[in-house]
């Protein structure tokens, strides 16, 4: 007689198989840029302009020349993330037993070390994005309702900031992999020549384009590119421009799929912020009132440049 096995489930062993998080490009605009701390709310960036005034002649005694002082605010936006979970809704699944360990309470999970580090590196991306994407008065990103009070390095290092160069001839097209070279060499002939030497001179693109721009390089085989140069800083990649000791190529996450390139000295863009933890910190705790383990990123996060002559952007979307 044949067995009937129709009202048993398939099994599946839960305890056996694997936590598999997403895989996060994580990193963090500000291990290039400055950082302005201890802003509640909004602050300035003092600036100061000397000029000296040269005279002719024997004696000189006619005092000459300028010192200037200007500011530029940086204004932080408060953000924050919070959620709670009820991990008593897990215990009832293999997977939860399996992460719990015997004669303990949910909030003891093991499997808690993943979930919190999957944590921080998702909000390590969310705060990237905020820094390059963010647009005063709106909010530009599908995962927030938070409204920006100012706007993020992408709108700031554009055409629409007085004194910025919008690149022009091939500068100002898409990067192709086959033209990179040319593009950006062109790019940074457009430097105000104040900071050309600049040892922090940076190019700062998407990773889109960051891959098509080591493609380029690889292809023509410059004499003075070696693509295992290219290297991992942080949660960015870098390599250095072919032909310019002091300049190099960034791709970060913020920027995304965009076309957009940026050139200027990584020094003069800030990031202003109440606390540098701000940016990795959380908080998590057991609420026993409500029975959940709850979680909360708070930040204050906001962008300005010094100089806005000393950058040049493709002005791209």
């Amino acid at each position: 007689m044949a067995l009937n096995v129709a009202a048993l489930a398939d099994f599946n062993n839960e305890v056996a198989g694997k936590i598999v998080l997403d895989t996060v490009y994580t990193g963090n605009t500000t291990e290039y840029v400055s950082v302005q701390e201890g802003i509640k709310f909004q602050e300035p960036l003092n600036l100061i302009a000397v000029t000296p005034f040269f005279q002719g002649g024997d004696s000189v005694s006619t005092a000459s020349g300028s010192a200037t002082f200007s500011q530029r605010n940086i204004t932080v936006t408060k953000r924050t993330a919070y959620d709670s979970w009820n991990l008593q809704t897990l215990t009832e699944k293999y997977l939860g037993v399996s992460a719990l360990p015997a004669g303990s309470y949910e909030e003891t999970m093991t499997l808690l070390n993943d979930l919190t580090g999957d944590l921080v590196k998702k909000a390590s991306q969310a705060n990237d994005v905020f820094l390059w994407q963010a647009v005063s008065g709106s909010s530009s990103d599908s995962n927030s309702n938070v409204i920006a009070q100012s706007d993020g390095f992408k709108t700031l290092i554009s055409g629409s900031t007085s004194g910025v160069v919008s690149a022009t001839g091939t500068g100002a097209s898409p990067i192709t992999a086959s033209t990179a070279y040319a593009q950006m060499s062109e790019m940074i002939s457009q430097v105000d020549a104040n900071i050309l030497d600049a040892d922090d001179l940076t190019f700062f693109m998407g990773t889109k384009v960051f891959q098509r721009v080591i493609s380029g390089l690889t292809t023509q085989n410059l004499f003075h590119f070696d693509p295992t140069t290219v290297a991992k800083r942080g949660g960015f990649y870098e390599v250095p421009m072919p032909g310019y000791p002091n300049i190099k190529i960034v791709g970060v996450f913020g920027l995304g799929a965009s076309e957009r390139v940026i050139l200027g000295p990584s020094s003069d863009m800030v990031v202003g912020t109440d606390l540098v933890s701000d940016t990795t910190n959380f908080s998590l705790w057991y609420d026993i009132n409500s029975d959940t383990l709850k979680y909360r990123l708070r930040n204050k996060l906001g962008v300005q440049i010094g100089h806005p002559e000393y950058f040049v952007s493709n002005d791209l979307a």
